[in-house]
């Protein structure tokens, strides 16, 4: 009796609709327990192996977001991996993804998918500082000393880091000049009472005291950023301040009065203002010896 052979093309379909159909449910891979090197995948790598990212340049989480995220992370997994480089002793240190890696520890998850990348302490504050930028995470201040951090450890122009961060290098150098405000007006701008801003109209003035007394009367009164320009450039050029208020005072509203005090302005070579409401005012000629006056009386026909 002739034995029975398999078709080919049943294997063949047979092989795959297994592929496509798996008997057995695919398991994540375990967790890595021991530095590996850069492969460009995501490793499942424990949390507690996972140390701060020590070149951080954000120094502040909003909590509510922080939960929010962490109740999408224990329903849905993290989606997109943190970047982490090897250390010595079996341990890693976070590069990027620092609200993921927390809101995964306050999830409660043990592991956390993540890629591995050989780089240096300066690509890796770069990587950060990059990050947190794009992601517009950072508060005026803490771009600052990020800034500050790349110029003196790395020795980075404000050229270089422009370049490096994909900013102009004007934006690097108002950044930069934040650090000169006194620390109390920093914190201030910091935590959002000033905001860039008025930061650098404060800037205009030319001494700790002047700015933080600025500062205070900027915040108490809730001065727009327009109106702190304004009351800077006051306080560093009173006289201008003063000529703008005269100036202010002795334009009429009315365009007829207006033009009979510019006639008599030209008729007498001296100053004049007309205060006038309604029809009713004054006519004030200001002189500054006798000759002046006694051309005032002439004008007038005192003379006569």
């Amino acid at each position: 009796m002739p034995t029975a052979t398999a078709d080919p093309k049943r294997r063949a379909l047979g092989k795959g609709l297994e592929s496509l159909l798996p008997s057995r449910p695919a398991t994540p891979p375990p967790p890595v327990t021991s530095p590996v090197e850069s492969t460009g995948k995501p490793l499942e790598i424990a949390l507690d192996q996972i140390d701060r990212n020590p070149f951080q340049t954000r120094t502040q989480f909003d909590e509510a977001k922080l939960t929010e995220l962490a109740q999408s992370i224990a329903a849905s997994g993290v989606v997109q991996p943190i970047v982490v480089r090897p250390l010595t002793g079996g341990r890693y240190q976070l590069i990027t993804g620092e609200r993921r890696w927390l809101a995964s520890r306050k999830a409660g998850k043990a592991t956390i998918p993540s890629i591995v990348r050989q780089v240096s302490d300066e690509q890796t504050l770069e990587m950060t500082i990059v990050e947190n930028l794009q992601r517009a995470d950072l508060n005026p201040m803490e771009q600052a000393r990020a800034y500050q951090r790349l110029s003196q450890d790395f020795k980075l122009t404000q050229e270089q880091m422009a370049t490096r961060t994909g900013k102009e290098r004007a934006s690097v150098a108002n950044f930069l000049r934040l650090l000169r405000l006194p620390e109390p007006i920093q914190q201030k701008v910091e935590s959002g009472d000033l905001t860039f801003g008025h930061a650098r109209a404060l800037l205009a003035l030319d001494s700790p005291e002047s700015i933080t007394s600025a500062a205070q009367k900027v915040m108490a009164l809730s001065l727009s950023v327009r109106q702190t320009e304004s009351y800077v450039q006051g306080l560093i050029n009173p006289e201008a301040k003063e000529k703008k208020k005269d100036k202010l005072e002795t334009q009429p509203e009315d365009p007829n009065v207006r033009e009979a005090q510019d006639r008599l302005r030209r008729h007498l070579g001296l100053k004049v203002r007309i205060e006038d409401k309604n029809g009713k005012g004054k006519v004030i000629i200001e002189y500054s010896g006798l000759e002046d006056f006694d051309s005032i009386i002439t004008a007038i026909g005192g003379n006569e």
